[in-house]
């Protein structure tokens, strides 16, 4: 039986071209990301993880950064035209997008929250990112990722 998340489901549902990838989560792995690219045999480049960030104003924003990486927090905050940015309460973020911290989609989220990816994946030819579950992962174009997000690309990472 597929697995269904809401990330998968609003692929589906819009017909976008993407594969779905699955690996066995290990709950003691210290990083979902790089756990990810390690068990499907991936650049880490190419992998990137789904943070949730909080402006001043208490606005809650998504950023998308390779896992090999570190998301700058001046460079998401002047993206945002924001005058600062700190991480999300992971609780927040559980509850913003009705997912789990570790499988937390830029894809389908409850809230459409303003979403930045770093541009480096634009370079690619396709990005991995968080299908909605740990452990599971969907290979999409960065373009279409954008495009069912309504992100913007901006220069966000740190490596």
């Amino acid at each position: 039986m597929p697995i269904m998340t809401p990330a998968i489901d609003l692929l589906k549902k819009a017909r976008a071209e993407y594969r779905v990838h699955s690996y066995e989560h290990d709950p003691k792995s210290a990083s979902y990301g790089l756990e990810a690219a390690e068990k499907l045999g991936l650049e880490p480049a190419r992998v990137f993880k789904t943070l949730l960030a909080r402006t001043e104003k208490g606005e809650l924003l998504v950023a998308v950064v390779p896992v090999a990486g570190t998301l700058d927090l001046k460079a998401l905050a002047q993206a945002a035209r924001a005058k600062k940015v700190d991480m999300a309460d992971p609780q927040e973020a559980q509850r913003a997008t009705g997912y789990l911290v570790g499988g937390i989609s830029p894809l389908g989220q409850k809230k459409r929250l303003r979403s930045f990816i770093d541009e480096s994946a634009r370079e690619l030819p396709s990005i991995f990112v968080s299908a909605g579950r740990r452990g599971l992962e969907v290979e999409l174009k960065a373009q279409v990722l954008a495009g069912h997000t309504g992100a913007a690309f901006a220069p966000i990472a740190r490596s």
